[in-house]
């Protein structure tokens, strides 16, 4: 599902409510709700969280964190973001929380919030879950989301997080995952984010947003075969929205457009 952020008309669709496993993908609604916690100052990037032995004995993708160890809600969210880290965005769930359960239900009343009608969160990674699900059209509204209520402008330190391509936590470097980050979609179509995702049971999945020429469009993708072709379908997908819309600005809202005599009118 591809959509132009201000207004929100849907650009492409196909299968948008068909049930699907979010895989990582599910790390945008994790940041989201620390997001909202940074805003209400709540909590701040230089909090420290202790990483507990559940996060630290993560499968997947990790940040390779140490056990025991305090790290900061700002090297978490880099670990959860660019290093797509479990153990990262356990960490986190358990240091707002308490649990990784009660984040995760947190995570489902922000969904509700937002109009994510289709959406089931389990946990917050991503991982596999009988009752994981949500669908393209709801990460679409999240990514939307997301982007609406942290403007980068307002919050310099949050959603730039998502094009920032390599990160070093632990001495450690490891790079984002989002090949729309590299290379000519980067260059020529403004890409600035969002989230990979794969799962044997998901396929491969990108939630992504570029701008250009004042149009930000936010574009969800799964179930593809392999990370190339994730690659070289979200890249040829974003080139063609680029390059065939353009929004069109005719009038602001309460400009007078023409004036007009009325038969005994006044």
């Amino acid at each position: 599902m591809v959509t132009e952020f201000e207004t929100g008309r849907v650009l492409m669709e196909k299968g948008k409510d068909l049930p699907m496993k979010p895989a990582s993908m599910a790390k945008i609604m994790t940041s989201y709700v620390v997001f909202s916690r940074i805003k209400d100052a709540s909590l701040a990037l230089e909090d420290q969280i202790i990483v507990s032995e559940k996060a630290w004995k993560m499968g997947g993708s990790r940040s390779l964190l140490t056990p025991g160890t305090r790290y900061s809600v700002k090297e978490l969210l880099y670990g959860v973001i660019v290093q797509s880290g479990n153990d990262a965005a356990v960490a986190l769930a358990e240091g707002l929380a308490g649990t990784e359960e009660n984040f995760a239900q947190e995570m489902n009343l922000t969904a509700k919030k937002l109009g994510m009608e289709n959406t089931n969160f389990t946990n917050a990674t991503g991982w596999p879950d009988p009752d994981l699900v949500t669908t393209a059209k709801d990460l679409n509204i999240l990514a939307t989301a997301l982007i609406r209520d942290f403007p980068p402008e307002q919050y310099p330190d949050l959603y730039p997080i998502f094009k920032v391509k390599t990160y070093t936590l632990n001495d450690i470097k490891q790079g984002n995952r989002n090949p729309l980050l590299y290379g000519k979609s980067a260059a020529e179509n403004g890409v600035d984010g969002l989230k990979t995702g794969y799962t044997e049971e998901s396929g491969y999945g990108l939630t992504a947003s570029a701008v250009k020429n004042g149009m930000r469009v936010v574009m969800v993708l799964n179930g593809m075969s392999s990370k190339k072709e994730r690659s070289s379908e979200s890249a040829r997908l974003m080139e063609f929205i680029m390059r065939e819309y353009k929004n069109y600005k005719f009038f602001a809202s309460g400009d007078r457009v023409d004036e007009a005599d009325v038969w005994l009118g006044r």
